[in-house]
């Protein structure tokens, strides 16, 4: 069972975690039944970038993004070549290591 092994993050998981996924997971989903709460502004809808993760190990593993998702992520804070939406990514046979970015850029609530 592929495992995803999410990074310290200050907030959200301060000791780091090592999480049991199953194969078409989504990064967010596992993160969120594990009690690590990324947000996700547009539920899941791939219409944000609030659930933007780094996936420092297996990125190659994963299905490319769509051109909708890459939309998304160039809106992103701290971008990088490995930056997926959590809500896109999903799990295959591989572990994963995330590191979920100290910021998001929430448009939704950001333009009130």
């Amino acid at each position: 069972m592929p495992k995803i092994i999410v990074l310290p993050h200050q907030d959200l998981c301060p000791e780091g975690a090592v999480l049991e996924a199953k194969s078409g997971d989504t990064v967010l989903d596992v993160a969120l039944k594990n009690g690590i709460h990324i947000e996700h502004a547009c539920e899941k809808s791939c219409a944000c970038t609030t659930c933007h993760v780094i996936v420092r190990e297996g990125f190659d593993s994963l299905e490319e993004s769509t051109e909708l998702e890459d939309d998304m992520l160039d809106k992103a804070w701290g971008l990088e070549p490995e930056s997926r939406l959590g809500c896109q990514a999903e799990v295959t046979d591989e572990d994963l290591v995330v590191e979920i970015p100290r910021y998001t850029l929430n448009h939704a609530s950001e333009n009130h």
